[in-house]
């Protein structure tokens, strides 16, 4: 039987979050494993926003220059596949690929996002990410002033048309059915002149990913250019919750302020820990990750 390589680290997500984990931890000299299947959850969007100094990047360009620059580091090597299970180990943890193969590490960095769940509208997968947002602070400035729209009802709707009324003077919910608002909900949104919509929605009109037209199934129509909407979300990996890792009530990997789980050894950053989905942040995450797991080695072997 031939001998695995027993890596310092496994990085599963090779996305901002595991490549900033994946430098810090080059940078220490620590042998480093990063596995990714290459669908980050940004593949569709077209530009980074909010992000010093890489503002209007496109995304796959920030992370083409990340792994470029990580390569010089000849201790982190790459992996192009989806990671499928995990274990414990005595020596640490066998991360097992869907293709068979089977990686060893000391320690474990979970930076695998989330997948979110679009509401099965016609055209609405499309223009998510385009035209269809989840972030004013990644896409408003570009759309300010535009017609607006918001795609939610109840609580949600309701927080989330009074966030984007300061981007957006001309702006309707539409809730897809019963609104779910209360009395003084609806009526606070009516007072800052932000229109409710209940009737049913059949499609987005749309053309190559922006939106022009909500069709509703009563057959009428109304032009738009942006809609947000904060959609459900699912774990994009299941090894965190099959290896013990805890979750919050809202389901991101619980971690502390140092990114530890719950499980001594593993490490989560980026979407999957954390509301605040910006690459900025996925980034720092990482980087945190990566220095502190550095420095428990350190404390483990001293």
């Amino acid at each position: 039987m031939t001998n695995r390589i027993q890596y310092d680290v496994i990085i599963v997500g090779g996305s901002y979050s595991g490549l900033a984990a994946g430098m810090a931890l080059g940078r220490a000299s620590r042998t480093v494993l990063i596995i990714d299947s290459g669908r980050p959850c940004n593949r569709q969007t077209p530009f980074s926003h909010n992000f010093l100094t890489q503002d209007g990047k496109p995304p796959a360009e920030i992370t083409a220059l990340a792994r470029q620059q990580l390569q010089k580091y000849e201790t982190v090597a790459f992996f192009q596949g989806l990671a499928t299970s995990g274990k414990k180990t005595e020596n640490g943890f066998d991360i097992q690929i869907g293709s068979g193969e089977i990686f060893t590490g000391k320690k474990l960095v979970f930076a695998t996002g989330i997948k979110d769940i679009l509401p099965a509208i016609e055209g609405f997968s499309d223009c998510w990410g385009l035209s269809v947002l989840h972030c004013p602070y990644c896409h408003g400035y570009e759309v300010r002033n535009a017609q607006t729209g918001i795609f939610g009802h109840g609580d949600t709707g309701f927080e989330l048309a009074k966030l984007i009324s300061h981007w957006a003077p001309d702006l309707t919910l539409y809730t897809n059915g019963l609104s779910g608002l209360t009395q003084e909900q609806a009526d606070q949104l009516q007072s800052h002149r932000i229109s409710i919509v209940e009737k049913e929605i059949e499609k987005l009109d749309q053309e190559n990913g922006q939106v022009k037209n909500i069709l509703f199934r009563d057959g009428s129509r109304v032009g738009l250019t942006a809609l947000y909407v904060r959609v459900p979300f699912e774990q994009h990996c299941r090894i965190p919750e099959s290896l013990g890792c805890s979750f919050t009530e809202a389901g991101y990997l619980q971690t502390d302020a140092f990114q530890k789980t719950n499980i001594p050894g593993i490490f989560a950053c980026g979407d999957n820990a954390s509301p605040f989905r910006t690459l900025a942040n996925a980034i720092a995450q990482g980087t945190a990750a990566g220095m502190m797991l550095n420095k428990e080695m350190i404390f483990e072997s001293f």
